[in-house]
């Protein structure tokens, strides 16, 4: 399976799955709480994080490849995933730390960010200027 797949496909499912988090969350559990249908919650995340993953799928296939694009690229992918790690990850190993979310905004996000942005410069560098 060639590389690009493989990260398109990491992408898409990183970007459905915290979509459907998020619309879960958000407007359905603390906007409007109270007596509800169970199953509006699902659908209604279900077809956002489904939109969403086919819109990054889309996008993602016709990606330009100058050094801008893979050092951006390379930025918010890693960026998401460092802050997705320290942002969840404490709430789900230790879930009574109040201040465990604060790492995911202020540590593993901006390093992840900036590792990311010298990884795609470093992968455009490697890869030839020629392609």
């Amino acid at each position: 399976m060639p590389m690009k797949l493989v990260a398109r496909t990491v992408v898409v499912a990183v970007t459905a799955l915290a979509t459907f988090y998020v619309v879960y969350w958000l407007p359905f559990s603390l906007i409007m709480p109270g007596e509800r249908s169970e199953w509006i919650p699902y659908l209604g995340s279900l077809l956002c994080a489904f939109l969403a993953g086919r819109f990054v799928w889309r996008r993602s296939a016709s990606a330009p490849s100058g050094l801008v694009s893979s050092v951006v690229v390379g930025a918010l992918v890693t960026g998401a995933v460092g802050f997705s790690a320290g942002f969840f990850g404490p709430l789900v190993f230790a879930p009574g730390a109040n201040q465990g979310p604060l790492l995911g905004l202020f540590i593993t996000g901006p390093i992840g960010f900036l590792f990311g942005a010298g990884g795609g410069a470093i992968y455009w560098f490697a890869r030839g200027k020629d392609r």
